[in-house]
C-alpha cells in the first residue's frame, strides 16, 4: 500500500491505451501517480478493442433468475473447456459487478430498461441473461469512456500521452521492468524513459492467423520484446478468434468480416432439402423445403437445441458438429458450396499440413501460420458455410 501523498513520488509507464492500458492510466493518474501512456496509433482511439461488439458478462442478478458470482464463474470455467485457470476466473467473476461500475462513472452509455436498471441480455451460451451491453456498440463506447477518463487526467497534468511512439525494448534493472526504449515513428527519434514500474497492455497476437477479425497492428511486438527480456508467456495457445464470420470471397482478403455473435443463440441452422434448390438464394427457398438438421436429429425447442449446442462446449463438438459435416458430405449440399478444392475436410488438412511441414526446415517458427494460412483458404467457406441461420 501507498500512501496517497507518496503517490505524486512515483512514476508509471503504461504501454498500450485500449480498454486495459487507457483505463490503467487513467485509474492511476486518478489515484495520484504520475503517469507515461504510450500507443503507435495517433490517437488512444484508434486501439483494437474499438471493434468489440457483444457485451460484458456481470453477475448484477437483475432479473431475479439465480445468477451469483459462482454460477458465472461456473460457466467461465465450463466455456473455456476447463483449461482456464480456476483462481483467475474466480477473481474476474467477483470483481465484474465493479468493473460495469467503474464503466458506468466513466460515462459509458449502456442499454438500459426503462426503470433505470443496466439491460440484460443472454449471450454466448449462457443460460441466464447477465450481459451488459451497448446496443453493437459495445466496444467503441466503453473505450470512448476510457477516452474520456484517460482526457480528464491529461488535462489534469497526471497522465502524459506519447501518441505514435513504439516501444522498441524493455529496461530491466535487478530483474525488474524500470524503463522502455521508444522511438517516435513521425521524426525517428529514439529516446528513453524511466519509471519506477512497467504496465504492458499492447494487446495480443491475432495475426498469427492470416484470416480473422483482428486487425493488422495485433502484432504483439511490445510483449514480444518483452519476452526476450526473460517475461514468460501464460497460455499463450489462448488466442481470440471468432467462429461467426461472413464467408471468405477472395484470396485477396486479409480479415473476415464480423458478424453479431448473438447469432449463436437467436438463429436456427438449415439446409435445403432439394437438390434443385442448390442454387437458389435463401429467401427464395419455402419453409417446407428446409432441413433443420439439428432440431431433427436431436428433437428439442430450436432455443433449447441451440443453447445446449452453445453452452455445452464439449457435447457441442460431439453432436452439433458432427451433424454439420454429416450434412456437409452430403452431394446434394457438398456440391453447392464455391470449393476450390475436393475431398473431406479431413483431406484437406491433411493436405495444408503436408505443404506447411515442407517448410518445416527452412522457417519452423512460421509452420503454424502457414499451416493456419493453407487450411483457412481451403476450408473456411465449408465450416462457416454450413446452412442458413435465420432470426
Amino acid at each position: 500500500m501507498v500512501s496517497p501523498n507518496n503517490r505524486r513520488k512515483f512514476e508509471v509507464i503504461v504501454v498500450g491505451t485500449g480498454l486495459a492500458g487507457g483505463s490503467t492510466a487513467a485509474t492511476l493518474g486518478e489515484l495520484g501517480y504520475r503517469v507515461k501512456c504510450f500507443c503507435f496509433q495517433d490517437s488512444p482511439r484508434r486501439a483494437h478493442s474499438i471493434a468489440a461488439q457483444g457485451g460484458i458478462n456481470a453477475a448484477k442478478n437483475y432479473q431475479n433468475d439465480g445468477d451469483s458470482v459462482y454460477r458465472l464463474f461456473y460457466d467461465t470455467i465450463k466455456g473455456g473447456d476447463f483449461r482456464s485457470r480456476e483462481a483467475n476466473v474466480y477473481r474476474l467473476a467477483e470483481i465484474a459487478n465493479n468493473i460495469i461500475d467503474q464503466c458506468v462513472a466513466q460515462g459509458v452509455p449502456f442499454a438500459r430498461e426503462y426503470s433505470g436498471y443496466l439491460a440484460n441480455r443472454s449471450f454466448g451460451g449462457a443460460q441466464v441473461s447477465r450481459t451488459v451491453y451497448a446496443r453493437g456498440q459495445t466496444g467503441q463506447q466503453l473505450l470512448l469512456g476510457c477516452y474520456q477518463a484517460l482526457c480528464r487526467q491529461v488535462a489534469a497534468g497526471t497522465v502524459r500521452m506519447f501518441p505514435q511512439t513504439e516501444m522498441l525494448d524493455l529496461v530491466i534493472v535487478d530483474g525488474q521492468a524500470k524503463g522502455i526504449i521508444t522511438r517516435n515513428l513521425r521524426s525517428g527519434k529514439m529516446e528513453r524513459h524511466a519509471a519506477d514500474a512497467v504496465v504492458l497492455a499492447s494487446g495480443g497476437y491475432g495475426n498469427v492467423f492470416y484470416l480473422s477479425t483482428n486487425a493488422r497492428g495485433s502484432n504483439v511486438t511490445a510483449t514480444y520484446r518483452a519476452y526476450k527480456r526473460g517475461a514468460l508467456f501464460a497460455n499463450p495457445s489462448f488466442t481470440q478468434i471468432h467462429p461467426t464470420c461472413i464467408p471468405v470471397s477472395g484470396d485477396y482478403q486479409s480479415k473476415l468480416t464480423l458478424m453479431s455473435e448473438s447469432l449463436r443463440n437467436d438463429g436456427r441452422v438449415w439446409v435445403p432439402k432439394r437438390k434443385d434448390d442448390r442454387f437458389k438464394p435463401p429467401h427464395e427457398i419455402p419453409e417446407a423445403n428446409r432441413d433443420y438438421y439439428l432440431e431433427r436429429k436431436y428433437p428439442s425447442s430450436a432455443t433449447e437445441t441451440l443453447r445446449r449446442a452453445t453452452f455445452h462446449r464439449v457435447q457441442r463438438r460431439k453432436f452439433a458438429t458432427k451433424a454439420a459435416a454429416s450434412v456437409q458430405e452430403d452431394a446434394a449440399f457438398i456440391s453447392s458450396l464455391p470449393m476450390r478444392s475436393k475431398g473431406s475436410v479431413k483431406t484437406q488438412y491433411a493436405s495444408a499440413m503436408e505443404t506447411s511441414s515442407r517448410s518445416m526446415k527452412k522457417s519452423p517458427a512460421r509452420t503454424l501460420t502457414r499451416c493456419r494460412c493453407a487450411f483457412t483458404r481451403r476450408c473456411t467457406t465449408r465450416w462457416v458455410v454450413s446452412g442458413w441461420i435465420t432470426i
